[in-house]
């Protein structure tokens, strides 16, 4: 289990430094991301190490939300006050989030 931790974080700190060093204007976590999946393809089959860690880690996933529910009810009176920004910029989102995801499907499919 701690190979697979040691492993995810390895691609989060190469990912951090890639962004630091060319100045890239994405976050490291997703730069991250992205090495783990050709990793991941380049590999042409599972990792023990992360498949072990992972399946127990999302065990506990929910958990994660916990800091998130707190930060807003700690700003309750923040979101009262910029509800309709955040509505706005949440439908936005999501909208853009659907649409990309649906021409992504589109795209691979051919």
């Amino acid at each position: 289990m701690i190979e697979g931790l040691i492993k995810l974080l390895a691609f989060q700190v190469a990912g951090e430094a890639i962004v630091f060093l060319l100045a890239v204007p994405i976050p490291g976590a997703v730069v991250g991301m992205a090495l783990l999946f050709l990793y991941l393809v380049v590999r042409g089959r599972e990792d023990p190490g992360l498949d072990t860690f992972t399946t127990a880690f999302l065990r506990h996933l929910s958990l994660l939300f916990v800091p998130a529910a707190v930060g807003i009810v700690a700003h309750l009176d923040r979101i009262a006050d910029e509800w309709a920004a955040i509505a706005v910029a949440l439908l936005a989102s999501t909208i853009t989030a659907i649409a990309a995801t649906a021409a992504t499907l589109r795209w691979l499919k051919r």
